[in-house]
């Protein structure tokens, strides 16, 4: 059996399915779009021709009121619509505020980075600061609960250090600040702090009989923490652990600052005093000399 072969008919065919094809693509294009903008004007922004004023105002209330996201959505859309008002560095750092209050101590950490790379010596470089000493305090969920965990000899409380150097700098750079004197009382806390720490982790070693160990973290109480309540712990600590290595002489050379405390007040005292005894003591032949 023979079949011709006609090529009219399939060109015809192809024109019809290409045709019907862009017909329906078309067709589903405008039902897209249709639909498109029926879904985008359900979700207008309510924002929309909010002056700074308003943008700011409405950011203020949703962060007074615990609403964070809230609050960090307007003042985001604040700093984009008014990058040069005078609201937008105060969004930027209310930004870092809503993170930390959010407990998301890193992110604020970074925008109180980022405003202070950008404005290091503007009024609100202060509170950026601040509000960066407080997080980083809180970045490790609360390092001052080291000072009751068992493992104390691998514990750190950088965190604690870092903090400290944070509010240092934020009295040291901007003194007359209304936040200088909360951040010199955490100073003086986180010192407190830090003394703790180190006499806790010198009993940790004490109790496990690492007299050396122990001896160690106590001399560091003394070395940087003096006028802390700590110090006259801590030579009890090198006492007894001088007791149990055998070395006679060192516990009592301890014992006899133990008891000159008792008269003197604090450790730091006795050390002004003993270099007062040492120099008047270098002074005394030369008076005798000229007294000849």
């Amino acid at each position: 059996m023979h079949y011709s072969f006609d090529l009219r008919f399939y060109v015809f065919a192809l024109k019809t399915i290409i045709k019907r094809t862009l017909t329906a693509a078309c067709l589903g294009s405008v039902i897209l779009a249709t639909t498109s903008c029926s879904m985008f004007k359900g979700v207008e922004d309510p924002t929309e021709g909010w002056t700074a004023d308003k943008l700011y105002v409405e950011a203020r209330d949703n962060l007074n009121e615990g609403n964070y996201e809230t609050a960090r959505d307007y003042y985001q859309k604040l700093e984009a619509r008014y990058p040069y008002g005078r609201y937008s560095q105060q969004a930027q750092v209310e930004t870092a505020y809503s993170y930390f209050k959010e407990g998301e101590p890193q992110q604020a950490i970074a925008v109180c980075d980022r405003f202070l790379r950008q404005y290091p010596e503007h009024p609100l470089s202060p509170y950026a600061l601040y509000i960066k000493g407080i997080a980083t305090l809180d970045e490790d969920e609360g390092w001052m609960s080291y000072l009751t965990r068992q493992d104390l000899s691998k514990r750190d409380a950088q965190a604690a250090r870092d903090a400290f150097d944070i509010f240092k700098e934020l009295v040291l750079r901007f003194p007359n600040s209304r936040y200088a004197r909360d951040a010199r009382e955490r100073m003086h806390e986180l010192v407190e702090a830090q003394a703790k720490y180190e006499i806790n982790t010198a009993k940790y070693y004490y109790v496990r009989d690492a007299y050396i160990a122990a001896i160690n973290r106590a001399e560091n109480v003394l070395l940087n923490f003096q006028t802390s309540p700590q110090a006259e712990e801590a030579l009890i600590i090198m006492r007894d652990s001088y007791n149990k290595l055998g070395m006679d002489d060192k516990a009592a050379d301890i014992q006899r600052i133990l008891d000159a405390n008792k008269n003197r007040g604090s450790y730091d005292t006795y050390l002004r005093a003993q270099e007062l005894e040492a120099a008047q003591a270098a002074a005394a032949p030369q008076a005798g000399a000229a007294s000849k």
